[in-house]
């Protein structure tokens, strides 16, 4: 039974008179474990297609299923408490709080979840050790380089034992060593825990990590390879 399941997507934008199609007929299915990357160029739909199974966005038309849970029909608030049990998110830009010091922006999530002060403290060292940031907790983002920042993202994501990871062009702003060094920690982690994850990209060399890379062009699936080897291609 596929863990993931997006059934006939479809999304379009209105602009003033103009209807944008980010997303055609998009139809896919994940198993637990997978690390599915997403590759297209600028305006493909990838990042369309993440905020729809991430529940960001309400489709135009279809379903998003994450087990048994009917993502689409959730209201906003049933969406985001489900978020914040079942999901992590990595960011290009990495979005941590100028003003707080890296175990602060670890534990985030667990705040947010009402984990008590000392329980959540504990896990965010741990997760940012896990990082390789042991020694780092109590320093801010202005204190770190681009790729150190982007750990302790890495950390906030995970550190609540997500099941479901989202990365959204994690490396964009990182150079080609730190961009390998980040790639291989992040497959390593999700590897570890056994979580799914989804990622997004326009790199082909990115996309090389994952299991399983989508190709998405013009808002519509157009090859599905799994290992090296085409499970679906669609003319």
């Amino acid at each position: 039974m596929s863990f993931i399941k997006a059934v006939h997507l479809r999304k379009v934008y209105r602009m003033g008179e103009e209807r944008v199609v980010a997303l055609d007929d998009v139809s896919l299915e994940l198993e637990k474990g997978d690390f599915a990357c997403f590759l297209g160029t600028s305006g493909s739909g990838k990042s369309t297609f993440l905020n729809m199974v991430a529940g960001l966005e309400k489709p135009t038309k279809g379903e998003v299923w994450i087990g048994n849970v009917p993502i689409h029909k959730l209201s906003e608030a049933d969406v985001t408490l489900f978020r914040q049990k079942n999901i992590g998110f990595i960011f290009q830009a990495y979005h941590l709080i100028p003003s707080m010091t890296a175990l602060e922006n670890v534990c985030l999530p667990l705040v947010l979840r009402g984990v008590p002060k000392k329980t959540r403290e504990k896990a965010a060292r741990a997760a940012l050790e896990n990082v390789g940031l042991k020694g780092y907790e109590k320093r801010r983002p202005s204190q770190m380089s681009g790729g150190q920042q982007q750990r302790v993202g890495i950390a906030r994501a995970l550190v609540g034992k997500p099941k479901i990871l989202f990365a959204d062009e994690p490396t964009g702003n990182l150079d080609s060593h730190t961009t390998k060094e980040v790639m291989e920690l992040i497959s390593a982690q999700v590897k570890a825990n056994g979580q799914t994850l989804i990622l997004v990209t326009h790199d082909r060399s990115i996309a090389e990590y994952a299991d399983k890379i989508v190709t998405i062009e013009d808002g519509n699936i157009v090859n599905v390879e799994i290992r090296g080897k085409k499970e679906n291609e669609i003319a």
